[in-house]
């Protein structure tokens, strides 16, 4: 009987420690909706503490964002980091800002069309 329980213990113990580290995939709506919230943040003059905020708001939904959503929300952080950086590189910031544009679009598509 023992044995029988401290199998079922380590069973369950397994179990709920898969169920917490396994990530649900959001819905394109459940993504559109979560970076809608954290993409608020964002002022009309953003300062580079107020681009890095969103950016690490937008962060944790990007493992999690629907198949459609990924390549927008991966655009969206490439374009915040690099942004945010003390000095930076002019050439990558218009390359990523024009993957910004495009990401800017498709959300539009997306999630309000």
């Amino acid at each position: 009987m023992k044995k029988l329980t401290t199998v079922l213990i380590a069973a369950g113990l397994i179990a709920s420690a898969s169920a917490c580290s396994a990530q649900q995939q959001l819905t394109t709506a459940e993504t559109c909706d979560r970076v809608g919230v954290a993409a608020a943040g964002i002022p009309q003059n953003a300062s580079q503490t107020a681009t890095i905020r969103v950016a690490n708001a937008i962060r944790p939904i990007e493992p999690v964002a629907s198949n459609d959503m990924k390549p927008v929300v991966s655009a969206i952080l490439e374009y915040m980091d690099e942004q945010a950086k003390e000095t930076p590189d002019e050439a990558k910031l218009a390359e990523l800002g024009a993957a910004y544009q495009e990401a800017g679009t498709k959300y539009g598509e997306l999630c309000r069309g």
